[in-house]
């Protein structure tokens, strides 16, 4: 009896000991293909930037570099004349009626001194006789516009001299109107007021500093959302201008960018934007709607950790044979999929299955489409846990293997069009704007990330309200 006993208790124990014991599996693990940099086809997306710049703005920067004394020639010997101009008043720009909505007109209120010597040298003998003439009038000019290398550039020409009073000139201290001897002599100093107006403008509209200083801040990458980690990086390319049409009160100065856009799951990626490369190109027209192909950047790490989420807390398998999946990576290998389970239960080890990405666009997920084991795992599950090798396991598991991208692109979505409620990356800079739906491409495989590619149509308006 005792031989029973003790035979019956090593029995029982074996088949406790049997039935608790963690089966290891050893599988081959498929190596990535080799890493290189992050390279994919990308889609060029263009973006409509239409500035308006009133007329009330160059007249406000025009008068800010024309004040008190604008022009002064003090050097006699050259051509026998000195010349100092003061303006008396602001000057006023505005659409010239004349030529409406084709060219501006200016009109300067100005006071002028003018010295002019006549006689001759002769024998080392001077024969001079310096004159002073005062005058105090409006000049009325108009002036042709063009864009020009980013700046507004006016061609201006002299139209009118209308006096406030008579001009006169110091004789023996007195002054004596000389209206009749002064306006033949306009032509001596029309060309330098001619110029100083062009310099001005020129001066005051140079968009290059404005423009660029915008477009860096918007091609700054920002995060698109907290939970994963998203970003978006404007890289541009190469930015277009139509020339500067008036119209009423405003410039219109219509631009574009070409450009990449990409969103970028993980830590915060570096900006592309280099000023020096940016060239700005004249073209006859530009299309009014944002095209916009964005990259969807999931790296490998980032995307497995969002997958190791997704199976926490599940079982795989019935009554006693159940393993949990503890953690989760993914890389590319052959244009599949290779997928890393790492399991822990009645079978510890790590199992590997493939698969082809796919995009759910109604549930706006990435998922991996043909799952299937690896065959040196499915070879080694045959042998050693047969049960974990069947379809409905990896089916339930197939579930979890896939990430919704659809909180990035509503959130992307979001956070772009705080940007287009009258954003202004810089002072007097407003950007406003609407946004379509996001609409789904194609997915790319690179050897680090996956690539989701999806397009945005809109309308993007850049205005210059003031300018600063």
């Amino acid at each position: 009896m005792k031989f029973f006993s003790t035979l019956s208790l090593f029995a029982v124990l074996t088949v406790l000991v049997s039935c608790s014991t963690t089966q290891k599996l050893e599988t081959l693990k498929p190596e990535p293909d080799d890493a290189s940099p992050l390279v994919y086809d990308s889609n060029p997306s263009f973006i409509n930037l239409p500035i308006t710049v009133k007329l009330h703005d160059i007249e406000n920067q025009t008068n800010s570099i024309l004040n008190g004394l604008i022009y002064e020639d003090n050097n006699i010997e050259d051509d026998d004349i000195e010349m100092k101009i003061w303006k008396q008043a602001p000057i006023k720009i505005q659409n010239d009626p004349a030529n409406p909505d084709k060219k501006i007109k200016t009109i300067l209120p100005l006071k002028a001194t003018i010295k002019y010597r006549i006689g001759t040298k002769k024998l080392g003998v001077e024969f001079y006789d310096t004159r002073e003439f005062n005058l105090n009038g409006v000049i009325t000019l108009s002036s042709e516009v063009a864009l020009t290398n980013w700046k507004l550039n006016t061609k201006t020409e002299f139209k009118s001299l209308d006096w406030n009073e008579s001009p006169t000139m110091n004789v023996f201290g007195k002054n004596m109107p000389i209206t009749y001897l002064v306006n033949p002599a306009i032509s001596i100093f029309k060309s330098k007021i001619e110029k100083s107006i062009d310099d001005a403008i020129e001066m005051s509209m140079d968009f290059k500093p404005n423009v660029l200083s915008a477009l860096e801040k918007i091609c700054t990458p920002f995060k698109l959302n907290d939970t994963f980690e998203t970003w978006l990086r404007i890289v541009p390319i190469e930015v277009y201008s139509t020339n500067a049409k008036l119209k009423n009160d405003m410039f219109l100065l219509n631009m574009g960018m070409k450009c990449n856009m990409e969103t970028i799951v993980g830590k915060q990626p570096e900006s592309k934007y280099n000023a020096s490369k940016i060239v700005l190109k004249p073209v006859a027209k530009i299309p009014n709607q944002i095209s916009a192909n964005i990259a969807a950047i999931s790296t490998y790490a980032d995307a497995s950790k969002i997958m190791t989420q997704n199976f926490a807390g599940q079982e795989f398998g019935t009554g006693n044979k159940k393993v949990t999946v503890k953690n989760v990576a993914i890389w590319h290998k052959n244009d599949k999929m290779i997928i890393a389970l790492d399991v822990l239960g009645s079978v510890n080890g790590t199992i590997y299955v493939t698969g082809f990405p796919q995009y759910n666009p109604q549930t706006k997920e990435i998922y991996f489409d043909k799952l299937d084991y690896v065959l040196d795992t499915k070879s080694r599950l045959m042998r050693t846990a047969s049960w974990l090798a069947q379809g409905y396991i990896l089916k339930k598991m197939e579930e979890s293997c896939r990430y919704s991208i659809q909180p990035n692109l509503e959130e992307g979505k979001k956070s772009m069009a705080t940007y287009l409620k009258n954003y202004s990356p810089m002072p007097g800079v407003f950007v406003n704007g609407k946004m379509e739906d996001i609409v789904f491409d194609k997915i790319q495989l690179t050897n680090q990330a996956i690539i989701a590619f999806i397009k945005i149509n809109g309308t993007v308006n850049v205005s210059v309200d003031g300018l600063k």
